[in-house]
C-alpha cells in the first residue's frame, strides 16, 4: 500500500507528514530501551528483511495482488517503537532510490505502515496476550490476529484520509467496503508471512523474540551430558545457565533478505497491489503523479542497462545493502547514545 503523489492534496500530505514527524520523534525517544534489548544488528537486520520481503507481491484474486507492510513482524521481534523505525527506513530507502511511494505522499506512508500497522498490530496482539496462557505458545496466535487486523486497520485510515483530501470524489461507503476487503485478504497473508519469521526466531531464540520476553527468560540450562533444558524448568543438577549466539538468526535473516530480493523477487505477481486495484476499479488510479525520484536509476526495482527480469535481482540486492547501511547505522547511533546517556547518569555503575 504505497500511496504515490496525487492521491491526496497537499495539505492532507503536509498533515500526514507532521503526524508522521512526530510519530517518530517519540519513537527515537522510546526506542532506546528497546534496542539495548535487542540490539542494532537485529533491529537492521529486521529492516533489511522486511525491505526484502516487501518486494514480493502474492496473488490475492481477480488479478490483484499485495505485499508484507511489516509492521506486526516487526514490532513482534524488536518492539513497537524500534518497528516503528524499521518500516520508516524501509519507506525511505524505497521512495528515496527506487520511486516507490511518492516524496510528497512519504507523510502518508509512514503514517499507514509504520504507525498505524505497528500500533493496532501491537495493541491487538498484547490484548490476546493478556487472555491467553501464559506460555509461549500463545505468542504466534496473538501475532497471527495482530498482523491479519493491521492491515485493514490501515486501509480504513487511508479512506479517512481520501475522505479529507482525496484527488477524485468517491462514494466514501464504496470505498472504505473496497479497501477493508481486498486488505483484509492480503492481511492474512501478511498473518502468514510474520507467523512463519516469527516462529522459526521463537524456536530458534526466543529472547530475542520481544512479544515473549516476559514469558521466557533469555537463558536456557545446559546440563552435563549437554542437554538444553528451558530455564524455567526446574535445572537438573550440574546445570549452567548459557546463553546462544544470536549469529545463527542475524545470519539467517541476511541469508534470506539477499536470496529472497536477489532471486525470488523475479517470480513476484506482477498483478496491481490492492490500493492500484481499487485506485483503478474506482477511478482513481489517475490521479497518481511520478515521484521525483522517478528518475533513479534503481527506480521501479529494475537497473539501466540490465535486463528487465535479472536487473530486478540486481536492484534488491542494491537495495538490500543500501537499507542495510541505513538501517544498521541508525540503530546503531541511538544505541551508542543510549549507553553513553546511562555511563553519564551512572558514571561508576552504582545502579547495576
Amino acid at each position: 500500500m504505497h500511496v504515490p503523489d496525487g492521491f491526496l492534496d497537499l495539505p492532507t500530505s503536509i498533515a500526514t507528514g507532521a503526524v508522521a514527524a512526530g510519530a517518530v520523534g517519540l519513537a527515537l525517544q522510546r526506542s532506546r530501551k528497546e534496542l539495548a534489548e535487542a540490539g542494532a544488528p537485529l533491529a537492521g537486520l529486521t529492516s533489511v528483511f522486511i525491505f526484502a520481503v516487501q518486494m514480493i507481491n502474492f496473488p490475492v484474486g481477480a488479478g490483484t495482488s499485495g505485499h508484507l507492510m511489516g509492521g506486526m513482524l516487526a514490532a513482534a521481534l524488536v518492539g513497537p517503537w524500534t518497528a516503528a523505525l524499521c518500516v520508516t527506513v524501509v519507506l525511505l530507502v524505497q521512495a528515496l532510490f527506487f520511486a516507490d511511494g511518492g516524496l510528497s505522499a512519504l507523510g502518508t506512508n509512514v503514517t499507514l505502515m509504520a504507525v498505524t500497522t505497528v500500533v493496532v498490530g501491537y495493541v491487538v496482539a498484547r490484548a490476546l496476550l493478556a487472555v491467553l496462557p501464559r506460555r509461549s505458545g500463545s505468542v504466534l496466535p496473538a501475532t497471527f490476529v495482530g498482523a491479519l487486523v493491521s492491515v485493514p486497520a490501515a486501509a480504513l485510515v487511508f479512506v479517512v484520509l481520501y475522505a479529507v483530501g482525496g484527488a477524485v470524489p468517491l462514494p466514501l461507503g464504496t470505498l472504505a467496503a473496497t479497501m477493508v476487503g481486498w486488505h483484509t485478504l492480503i492481511g492474512l497473508g501478511e498473518a502468514v508471512i510474520t507467523v512463519a519469521v516469527v516462529g522459526a526466531v521463537l524456536a530458534t531464540r526466543p529472547d530475542l523474540v520481544y512479544l515473549a520476553r516476559h514469558l521466557r527468560p533469555d537463558l536456557v540450562l545446559v546440563d552435563a551430558d549437554g542437554r538444553s533444558v528451558p530455564a524455567p524448568q526446574e535445572p537438573t543438577p550440574g546445570a549452567v545457565p548459557v546463553r546462544r549466539p544470536a549469529g545463527r538468526v542475524l545470519g539467517g535473516l541476511a541469508a534470506a533478505s539477499l536470496v529472497i530480493a536477489g532471486v525470488v523477487s523475479l517470480y513476484a505477481s506482477s498483478h496491481p497491489d490492492g490500493l492500484e486495484f481499487v485506485g483503478g476499479s474506482l477511478g482513481f488510479l489517475d490521479s497518481a503523479e511520478d515521484s521525483a525520484t522517478a528518475g533513479s536509476p534503481l527506480a521501479d526495482y529494475g537497473l539501466s542497462g540490465v535486463d528487465a527480469l535479472w536487473g530486478t535481482g540486481v536492484a534488491g540486492v542494491l537495495g538490500v545493502v543500501l537499507t542495510a547501511l541505513v538501517a544498521v547505522g541508525i540503530m546503531s547511533l541511538l544505541a551508542r547514545r543510549s549507553r553513553s546517556e546511562e555511563i553519564r547518569r551512572d558514571p561508576v555503575g552504582t545502579s547495576a
